[in-house]
């Protein structure tokens, strides 16, 4: 073998080396996120059939378009201030001078924090506005419109986006996890007190803001323990100096908030047009089935969130042949997993939503088809958005986000009408189908391009 060649299959195998190990490293991670999920999904089954059992298709509908409301808003406001984190604090881990890098990575956390703050309460003020104009085009009354405006106040300010960017950035996936359990267990926590007291809209929403409360906290105090002693002092410098010390910072953000709120927004925007244009009963089967179709393909985002900071990581450290390594493993990986989900909810779909809701809920189940081989195509396609997000893609990932939610908003308007919420559903699908060649696409040029 000649010297170049020798050369080549050294660096190759260094390339394999650290492919091998980012990717365990994306297994183990997901592996603890899924344990908690785990539990999760055992006790939402419980806890959303109280509410549908008890609440009936028209409350329960109500319920969801509450909810739906309240996700759209944080979604259109919230920054993924975890994504910054893991982007630029893995330049301040790798810093010569380790207390100067951790003052940097103090200061980058707390112009997160500062950012989620504003964030909030602009989406206050706007949940306010929005619900108060709206409500009555929903059928929902004064008075519950004043509770959802409450339950989106709750919503907005548990912020735990940049502690959970704190956590995955020191591999505290565990910690996480168990912070991530606090809802579910909240949840069936409150179910259970609002079955015993009377079941209401009112009620539910209480213990669902309750749950969201134990968890931001949790992950404040897991996160504070992970992080001291590693980054530096809370009062090092200026928070806005994170500006500086983070070139392209500012781009990155609007880039994940616009992105963010493009994906996030058309499943929400959804159910409040069959809100408005169907009723709460059609808004809440759409709603079920697709919370059902999310539970189901839960492991997509965790996949998502596990191999963006791998490949974040890989960039910053390794080289382009580690990156493209680990690219395509986790591509068939995400290939595997997106088969056996649709596999499943043929076999276990109409079942599950009988036990899960009842035969009121049935008439849900061609949505859950339809939204679960939706979910399972985003699934296969989950490290392409990670990719791009983690090197240089992120503005042309947006593009191909904005491009495949606009698509969705245009069949939307045009198939609700005509076919009511199966209408809706195939709008949906239709978007996840031209999402993933796009990202495909990007994805590969990307690879075959280099990386910088």
């Amino acid at each position: 073998m000649s010297k170049p060649d020798s050369v080549a299959a050294k660096n190759s195998k260094a390339g394999d080396s650290g492919a091998n190990s980012g990717f365990a490293r994306i297994l183990a991670n997901t592996g603890w996120l899924l344990g908690g999920k785990g539990v999760g999904a055992i006790l939402s089954i419980v806890y959303l059939a109280i509410a549908t059992r008890t609440l009936g298709v028209a409350d329960f509908g109500r319920f969801a378009l509450v909810l739906s409301a309240a996700q759209a808003i944080k979604t259109l406001v919230s920054f993924e201030s975890w994504q910054i984190i893991i982007r630029y604090g893995q330049e301040h881990l790798k810093a010569a001078d380790a207390a100067e890098g951790g003052h940097a990575l103090n200061r980058l956390a707390r112009f997160c924090i500062l950012v989620d703050l504003v964030s909030a309460i602009v989406g206050c003020a706007l949940a306010a506005a929005l619900t108060l104009i709206f409500g009555p085009m929903m059928d929902l009354s004064r008075d519950m419109a004043i509770d959802a405006i409450l339950f989106c106040a709750v919503m907005l300010l548990t912020i735990r986006s940049t502690p959970m960017g704190i956590l995955r950035l020191f591999d505290r996936f565990d910690a996480g996890a168990l912070a991530e359990t606090m809802v579910p267990i909240g949840r069936m926590i409150g179910a259970l007190a609002v079955l015993a007291a009377g079941p209401s809209i009112a009620g539910f929403l209480l213990a669902w803001a309750g749950a969201e409360l134990l968890c931001a906290i949790s992950y404040w105090w897991l996160a504070l323990r992970a992080g001291k002693g590693r980054m530096g002092s809370w009062r090092a410098g200026h928070t806005l100096d994170a500006r500086t010390e983070n070139p392209g910072l500012v781009g990155f953000l609007t880039a994940t908030n616009l992105q963010v709120t493009l994906s996030s927004m058309g499943q929400q925007v959804a159910v409040l047009f069959i809100g408005i244009f169907v009723g709460p009963t059609g808004a809440g089967l759409y709603r079920l089935a697709n919370q059902l179709s999310a539970s189901l393909t839960k492991i997509s985002g965790l996949l998502s969130r596990s191999i963006f900071v791998e490949l974040a990581r890989t960039h910053s450290h390794e080289g382009t042949a580690e990156l493209r390594t680990l690219f395509r493993r986790t591509n068939r990986l995400a290939l595997i997993a997106g088969a056996v989900i649709i596999l499943l909810i043929l076999a276990v779909g109409h079942p599950l939503l009988g036990l899960i809701a009842g035969k009121d809920f049935l008439p849900a189940y061609p949505l859950l088809l339809v939204l679960g081989v939706a979910a399972s195509i985003d699934l296969v396609g989950v490290s392409y958005r990670p990719l791009l997000m983690a090197t240089d893609g992120a503005r042309l990932s947006l593009r191909i986000t904005f491009v495949a939610t606009l698509l969705m908003f245009v069949l939307l308007a045009v198939l609700l009408p005509l076919y009511d919420t199966i209408g809706a559903a195939f709008a949906n699908l239709a978007s996840s189908i031209v999402a993933f060649f796009m990202m495909g696409w990007a994805s590969r040029r990307m690879m075959r391009g280099g990386t910088s």
